[in-house]
Order: C-alpha cells, then structure tokens, then sequence
C-alpha cells in the first residue's frame, strides 16, 4: 500500500478540563469534597481558606465573583467582620512556667522517648482501673480473633495448650462459632507434639469462657446453652430454658408452641417467660466485636420548618469558604512572559476555575434539594406513606438539567431532615397504579406493609396474600409477589417466623 494523506470530516463529544473538574467535584461526597479542597490548597498557593475574622480585602478582579455564595432559601449573608489581630507568637511568648519540663537538646545515650516523657499510651488505663469496662476492649476497630487473644494472654497456660487454644482461635468465624471440627483441630497438628484429642477439648472449653458469652460454640445450641450457663443461678425460668434449648429447640424454631406446652407441661403465660428469656440471648455473639471502621455522614444540605415553610440551606459548617490570595495575585505581572510568572498566571486561573467550580456545585445542589422538597413536601409533613413517586426525569424537566447531572447531585449526597438524615436518592421511587387512577410510590407502600405488620396479631400474622388484600381495600392493586418483595427489602420475616405467643 502507497502512504497517501486522506482528510476526513466528522464530530465528536469533547469536554474541556474545566467542564471535567466541575463534573469531577458535582459527583463527590462532601467527606471526598473536603479532601480535594485540601489537596487543592496545599498544591496551588493562590488558594486560600477564608476563616472568620478575616480582613477581606481582596485586589484580585475576580473577588466578587469568587465570594459571591449560592442563594440559600433560609440565611442571609451576614457582613464579614474587618477586625484583624497580628497573630500571637506562642512558642515566644509561653511562659517558663507553663512547660511542666524543660527539653533538653539532646537525650541520654541508650534512652528513650517514653523513657522520659510520658506518652498517650503510657497514659491509657491499665486493666485493674476502677473505670475500665467491657466496651473498651469492644470498641470499634478491634477484630474478634485480636479480642480473643488479648484475654489468652491474661489466662494461665502451658506453651502447648497455649498452641492450641491459638489455632482454636484462628478457626472461629466472625459470627462467634468453631468452624473447624475437633478432629480437624486435631489432623492439622505436628505428630511431634504430641497432642491428644482430649487435650483439644480441654482447651476448648477455656476459650468457651471467654467474652462475649457463646464464644467458640460448634452449634447453635450449645451457643445458647453457654449463655444460660454463665447466668446467674436464681435466673427466673433458668432450669425451664435450659431444658427447652436442650431438647426441644427444634420444636420452638417450628413455632409449634402447643406442642412444647405438652411435651414442658408449661403454660402458655409459663411458656412466654421462658421464650423471653431465650430471646436475650445472642445467637451471634462473635458480632459484639466489630472490626470495621465507622462510616461518617455529613449532611449537604439542611431542611427545615419556619413560620409554616420548608426552607433549605446548604451545610455551610461543610462548605468551606475559598478564595485567591490577594498578595499573590498582585505578583502575576500581564507583559511578562517569565517561567515565573506564567507558572503564577496557571495557578492564578486554576484557583479562579476550581473557586467557580465549586460555586456551580453549591447551585445546582441547592436547586435540586429545593426541588425535591418541593415536590416531597407530603413527606416532611406526615412520613413515608404521603411519599410520592420521583423519578430523575421530573428534577431534570424542573431544573432544566440532564438526568445524568441529576444522578451525580444525587448519589452520596445526604440531607439532614427533622424525621433524620437521608441521601437524595431515597426520595426517588417506582410508582403503583392506584384503583382510582392516581399512583403510589413504592416507598409509601413499603410504610404501608410495615405498619400492617407493626399492627398484626402476634399469633396469627399476616401472610403476604391478606396484606395485598388488605392493600387493595385501600386502593392499591399490588401483586402477592411484590408484597414478599417489599417485604423482604424491609427485612421482616414471613409470617411462619412472626409467630409469638401473646
């Protein structure tokens, strides 16, 4: 083939790197937000944060524009205050006597820092403190198995049922239970040990003493009746409930509570103290330790009642206030093509773009919220039954947006409500035809079925088909299927598992 120059017409979709940036900082998180906003002001030095109190007196042209906040529905924009103080030089200025100890410049050859001040961890409480409980050591971030072998630590032991009751720890699940058999325990041991199965048992029931109680149990059963054991022995019903996990806990998952009156020759109000004191039990008591660490919400946008309106502002506390340090733009100088400064005109025109980004996100963010308020207001005054169907088309027709920025506004986004705080997107839902002709929202529906439920009666609930009828007597036509649906999203059982004595 001759190399031969061929000119080709045709379109295509570009987006400038502002446009980018904007969408960019449009889909983020408020927690992610202020992480970029600090990325941003500790790489561009023509950012800065405006902190209360602050002169603001600003030569750059652009400083109107870039203070110039999103127009709140509830808050006036107060002037800034001019007042400012020289700050305090307090490293100079501590008195001598406000260290509890000199530094010296340099320490002792062969010490350490602990070994002279005293640190947070040297300051914690030991174990014998008065103060110290069970939480403590339950805090989150700790995991189950580090949990466990702090308390084997503080047991007593020989190295080998210390070896032992190790790789039993290794072996129980987050749930709390033993997922491994004893004679698989037992296999994966060296023969030079010379360790027997009994041993294994021994050292099994140690760990069974642990906290939380049920620890280490191989069934379900023998986690209940670890609990009962640890129970003091003038336990109301102690003896009655023990029998009943021992030997009739099948019976009582069955619900067949007739038949554990014949077989316990109980009662029924005899029967119900019983099971009451079983339901205290936890079947899943590995889940007292949580190892994960605890996600953080923060509110976006503030909804609130005054003088008969709903009004909503934007969470100014997570909204930092920007602007271009004057100082630095009065250097950028318009004739002079230095690398200096056209790195100083780049960063000039990246601060402006990324402050003017911001202040588009702040917009469209108040007129959604407003938006979804507006048609929601059904919501705010009586619950989840008056919530109306939304989809994404009905915000993006009202603000004359695309659905796509809608669903960037509204994913990860959280309002803070005085029924709580909810992300933008749970006051979107599917809608239920009604008999008259109108809809329904499916997150209506759901505050339906679970009100019919909080309502049944205990001995006989409410199966999926009379909650549909019950459903249709007011007017929604809703489908068997779709009631066990719903009802399953909610997390509440069939009714064979609702089933109690009264």
């Amino acid at each position: 083939m001759k190399p031969s120059l061929v000119l080709k017409m045709g379109q295509q979709l570009t987006m400038t790197p502002q446009l980018q940036q904007a969408i960019r900082l449009l889909q983020l998180s408020t927690l992610d937000l202020q992480q970029e906003i600090q990325e941003a002001l500790d790489s561009n030095p023509m950012l800065e944060r405006e902190e209360d109190g602050d002169d603001f007196d600003n030569s750059d042209p652009m400083a109107e524009s870039i203070e110039k906040k999103p127009e709140s529905t509830s808050t006036e924009q107060s002037e800034p205050d001019n007042h400012y103080e020289e700050p305090i030089n307090t490293v100079e200025n501590l008195e001598e006597g406000d260290w509890g100890e000199r530094i010296p410049n340099e320490l002792p050859v062969d010490t350490a820092w602990e070994d002279i001040y005293q640190t947070s961890a040297s300051s914690l409480p030991s174990s014998d403190d008065d103060e110290w409980d069970f939480t403590s050591r339950t805090s989150t971030g700790e995991s189950l198995q580090s949990h466990l072998l702090w308390q084997l630590n503080l047991a007593p032991m020989s190295d080998t049922d210390r070896l032992i009751a190790t790789t039993l720890i290794d072996c129980i699940n987050p749930q709390g239970y033993l997922d491994e058999t004893l004679e698989e325990v037992f296999e994966s041991f060296d023969p030079e040990f010379e360790i027997e199965l009994d041993e294994i048992e021994v050292v099994l029931r140690r760990i069974q003493q642990f906290e939380p109680a049920g620890i280490g149990a191989r069934d379900l059963r023998e986690c209940l009746l670890l609990q009962l054991r640890q129970l003091p022995e003038r336990t109301p019903w102690l003896g009655e409930a023990t029998q009943l996990v021992s030997d009739y806990l099948d019976v009582l998952g069955s619900r067949d509570y007739s038949l554990l009156m014949r077989r316990m020759k109980l009662k029924e109000d005899e029967l119900r103290q019983v099971i009451d004191l079983i339901q205290t039990l936890n079947p899943r008591p590995g889940s007292q330790i949580e190892a994960g660490e605890p996600e953080y919400v923060v509110p976006d946008v503030i909804v609130r009642k005054h003088n008969g309106r709903w009004l909503v502002e934007l969470n100014q506390e997570a909204m930092p206030r920007l602007r271009v340090n004057a100082q630095y733009a009065g250097f950028v100088k318009r004739a002079d093509a230095s690398a200096d400064n056209t790195f100083m005109r780049n960063q000039l025109q990246e601060a402006r773009w990324f402050i003017k980004s911001l202040l588009s996100r702040n917009e469209t963010l108040m007129k959604v919220a407003t938006q979804i308020v507006e048609h929601q207001r059904g919501f705010f005054e009586h619950g989840d039954e008056a919530m109306k169907p939304l989809v994404l088309h009905d915000i993006a027709e009202a603000v004359g947006m695309h659905e796509s920025t809608i669903s960037r506004v509204t994913t990860q986004k959280f309002m803070h409500t005085p029924r709580g705080i909810y992300e933008l997107k749970y006051f979107f839902s599917s809608h239920v035809s009604t008999a008259e002709g109108g809809e329904c929202s499916s997150t209506a529906i759901r505050a339906m079925i679970k009100k019919l439920v909080a309502a049944e009666n205990a001995k006989k609930p409410l199966s999926d088909s009379k909650i549909a009828d019950l459903l249709e007597a007011q007017g929604i036509q809703v489908a068997r299927r779709t009631v066990a649906k719903y009802r399953e999203s909610l997390g509440i059982a069939p009714s064979s598992e609702r089933k109690r004595l009264m």
